[in-house]
Parts: C-alpha cells; structure tokens; sequence
C-alpha cells in the first residue's frame, strides 16, 4: 500500500494543478509515481531531469541503449515499476526482454547500470575502460548523471511504494503480476 497518497486533481491547488497540466502537455501522460511527486512540483521536477539528460544522451545513446541501461538500473534496485516501465519500451520497440539480444554497446551499459547500483565506490575498471574509449567526458557525466536520477526514481517507487500502474500490467515479467 502506498505510504504517500497520488494528487486528486480535482482538490489540488491551483499551482499542482498547473505542474500536473505542464506535465500532460510535455509527455502526454501522467503515471503514479508523478501523481504522488506532484505533492511537490519542485521534487518532481527534478525528477523529470530525466527527460533533460536523456535528450542530452541523444544521438551518443540510442532508445535500445538507454532502454537497457536503465532496465539494468531498475532490476538492480528491485523496482518492479521502473522495470516494466523499460520492459514495456522494449516489448514496443520489437524487442523481447525476456531474449534480448544485446549489442556490444547494450553489454557495456547493462554491466555499468548494474554496477552503479551494486556498489558505485567500485565500478570495475574495465567497465571504465571501455566506456572511456567509446564515450567523449560530456557523455559520459550525463550518463552517470541520467544513471543516477534512475536509480533516484526507483527509490522513490520503493520507498515510497507507489501503486503500480496498471497500464504496465500486460508488460510486467511474468513472475512480476501485480
């Protein structure tokens, strides 16, 4: 049960309202977890700095790469909602998660994504290595950046245990139904 309600539009301030209408007309969607940061359009606007580094990853990371990476981030810290969110990107890209295919570059990022989580003070110096040698520096702190603010959002959901939403429902892994 989720420790922190999602907004009610229809009660909500007039500044929610307009954060939560600036959102709808920005992506076109509105999921659970921005229902309940929209308590506090400043948090959740910092959380949509995603949508800011991942225009800035563009055209260095492909939607496969960043897909990976960030379902890599996700399965790592245990968030059921961020995975199939990126389980649902995949699945309508033509991808099958469950037999992904990796490219080299889906490999490197899939292992970096993983060892943020795992233990950031200690990312292997061979997955430095090869991000080095494929990344100028500007990309490669938008990375660890847009990284970050994944695994932000989900210890947001974790904690904050936000209810899943139920369009993902038909993308979630099949030991993951809600």
């Amino acid at each position: 049960m989720p420790h922190i309600p999602m907004i009610d539009y229809d009660t909500a301030p007039d500044h929610i309202r307009a954060a939560h209408d600036a959102e709808i007309a920005a992506r076109g969607r509105m999921t659970n977890m921005k229902r309940t940061l929209l308590h506090s359009p400043e948090a959740h606007r910092i959380y949509a700095e995603w949508f800011t580094l991942r225009a800035e990853l563009d055209p260095a990371l492909d939607d496969r790469a960043v897909q990976v990476f960030c379902k890599a981030i996700s399965e790592e810290a245990g968030s059921k909602i961020a995975v199939t969110f990126f389980r649902r990107a995949l699945i309508l890209s033509g991808a099958d998660p469950d037999r992904l295919e990796l490219r080299a570059e889906d490999h490197l990022l899939d292992a970096f994504g993983r060892a943020m989580v795992l233990n950031s003070r200690a990312v292997p110096g061979e997955i430095w290595t090869a991000l080095k040698a494929r990344y100028p520096a500007k990309v490669l702190v938008d990375l660890v950046a847009f990284g970050g603010i994944m695994l932000a959002t989900a210890v947001f959901n974790n904690v904050a245990e936000v209810a899943f939403d139920p369009e993902l429902e038909p993308f979630a892994a099949p030991d993951e139904s809600a």
